[in-house]
C-alpha cells in the first residue's frame, strides 16, 4: 500500500513537462494494477488543461505556497534563484543567476550516470522547442518555472536567452555524437522518434565530425 502523497488542492509540477506550468490537483483515486496499489491523479494545468496520470509514473513535484518545489531532484525555478541569491530581481547577483538558469540545460541531459543513449534521447527531445513563437513561450515556462515568464522578461530577452540555450544544446549534442560516433545505429534509432529540428541538427553536426 502506498502513502497518499498528494491531496486535493495541492499545487504540483510535472518534472518531465515543466512547460505545462504549475497545476492544481482536483481529484485523487486509489487504483490497483498488477497487484500493486497506485494513485490516479487529476491535475489541471494552466497551459494544457486537465491531465490524468499515475502518481508512480508522473512523480509530480509538490509546490509550496511560495512557489518552491519540494521535489528531491527538482530543477530550481526562477523564484528559487531569486530567493537563494538575495537582493531581489533588481540585484546584479540575482540577475546573473536568472540568466544562468534560462540558458542552462536540464540535469538529466548531462547526467553522467545516464547512458549515452538516454542522454541523447533527452537532448534530442529538447529540440521540440524550435524557437517558434508558441514554442518560445513553452520553452520559457520550462526554463523559468514560472506560469507567466512575460511578467519577468520581455520577448526580446527571452529570444536572446533562447539563442544562448540552443547554442549550449547544440554544443552538448555535438559532444554526445562524438562519443557515439561508432554507434550509428543507436543514433538512427533515437532520431526515429525525435523532433524534426533534432533530426536536422544532428545530421548537420554529424557532418562536422567527418
Amino acid at each position: 500500500m502506498i502513502e497518499a502523497t498528494y491531496k486535493k488542492g495541492d499545487r504540483v509540477r510535472h518534472p518531465s513537462r515543466p512547460e505545462w506550468g504549475i497545476g492544481l490537483v482536483s481529484k485523487i483515486e486509489v487504483v490497483t494494477h498488477a497487484e500493486k496499489t497506485d494513485l490516479r491523479v487529476w491535475v489541471r494545468f494552466p497551459s494544457v488543461g486537465e491531465k490524468i496520470m499515475l502518481a508512480s509514473v508522473a512523480a509530480l513535484e509538490l509546490i509550496d505556497e511560495q512557489g518552491f518545489s519540494n521535489g528531491i531532484h527538482a530543477r530550481p525555478s526562477l523564484t528559487d534563484v531569486d530567493f537563494a541569491t538575495g537582493g531581489g530581481w533588481l540585484g546584479s547577483i540575482s540577475k546573473k543567476g536568472a540568466e544562468e538558469l534560462m540558458t542552462a540545460l536540464p540535469g538529466e541531459a548531462t547526467d553522467p550516470f545516464c547512458t549515452l543513449r538516454r542522454r541523447l534521447e533527452i537532448s534530442t527531445n529538447l529540440y521540440r522547442f524550435d524557437g517558434s513563437p508558441s514554442r518560445l513561450v513553452e520553452w520559457s515556462i520550462a526554463q523559468s518555472g514560472l506560469d507567466d515568464p512575460m511578467s519577468r522578461f520581455n520577448r526580446q530577452e527571452l529570444e536572446q536567452f533562447y539563442k544562448r540555450w540552443i547554442f549550449n544544446l547544440d554544443a552538448h549534442t555535438l559532444k554526445l555524437l562524438g562519443e557515439l560516433r561508432r554507434e550509428r545505429a543507436t543514433i538512427d534509432q533515437v532520431l526515429a522518434s525525435a523532433p524534426p529540428l533534432a533530426v536536422r541538427t544532428v545530421r548537420r553536426l554529424q557532418s562536422s565530425l567527418r
